[in-house]
């Protein structure tokens, strides 16, 4: 037998704990730190090519690992820690990469002995530096192709100049000085177009954003926060 009704209500059933807490998540607005640690590595870049090129005479090498230290060091520290806590893992990456790098190559040339032509164990350094910011440079190639660019020029930078440390070949350290210009130039543009971007809230020189890095500019709130949950710092392990 077979009829027509309103199928009963159904009450839900109690919980079998308490329910959960509502959560507040708070955002900080803070400037980009990418220009200044940009703007750090490319007078660190050119300080050290100056050296290479012969601009400077190899007298200066202490002071000039001593503006490393003051200028160059400090500078991407900021970047780092600004970097991170902007959610940016890409800047914070890689500003602690050079940060560090920056640091040691000066302590190292400082305890050398006077006269040391090339110092093997920074070779060592830049070879390893030179492949570890390969990994926030691909990073940086899914959102922003500037810095991408910026930090393969960086890598090529530092694997030349492991050439010349390695070897010691005057020749080396020619390609490395000229390399380290190209990064300068790089550097001091990224600088500058992140910078005026920042400062407009909008992209006046080409940065060339694309997928998320694009819709960080140009979307809004609501859509750039949809997955704060998972990013660390909020979800429970790192």
């Amino acid at each position: 037998m077979t009829g027509t009704g309103t199928a009963p209500e159904t009450t839900p059933a109690p919980s079998d704990g308490p329910e959960a807490p509502s959560v507040r998540i708070g955002l900080r607005p803070i400037a980009s730190p990418a220009p200044v640690g940009f703007m750090a590595l490319a007078v660190a870049t050119l300080m050290l090519s100056a050296l290479q090129l012969g601009w400077l005479p190899a007298s200066e090498r202490d002071h000039v690992s001593l503006v490393l230290i003051a200028f160059a060091f400090p500078l991407q520290l900021l970047g780092c820690i600004f970097g991170f806590l902007d959610r940016d893992i890409v800047v914070g990456t890689a500003m602690g990469i050079l940060g560090g790098t920056w640091l040691s190559t000066a302590v190292v040339s400082l305890t050398s002995p006077p006269g040391v032509i090339s110092i093997p164990t920074l070779g060592v350094l830049m070879l390893a530096v030179s492949v570890g910011l390969l990994v926030p440079a691909v990073g940086a190639a899914t959102g922003k192709l500037l810095a991408a660019a910026v930090l393969l020029g960086a890598s090529a930078r530092f694997a030349l100049t492991a050439g010349y440390e390695l070897t010691g070949t005057p020749l080396w350290a020619t390609v490395s000085g000229v390399a380290g210009l190209v990064l300068f130039v790089l550097a001091l543009y990224g600088s500058l177009a992140l910078l005026v971007e920042d400062i407009s809230k909008r992209t006046i020189l080409p940065v060339l954003r694309r997928g998320g890095s694009r819709a960080s500019m140009r979307g809004n709130l609501r859509e750039q926060a949809a997955t704060i949950e998972r990013e660390a710092g909020v979800r429970e392990q790192l």
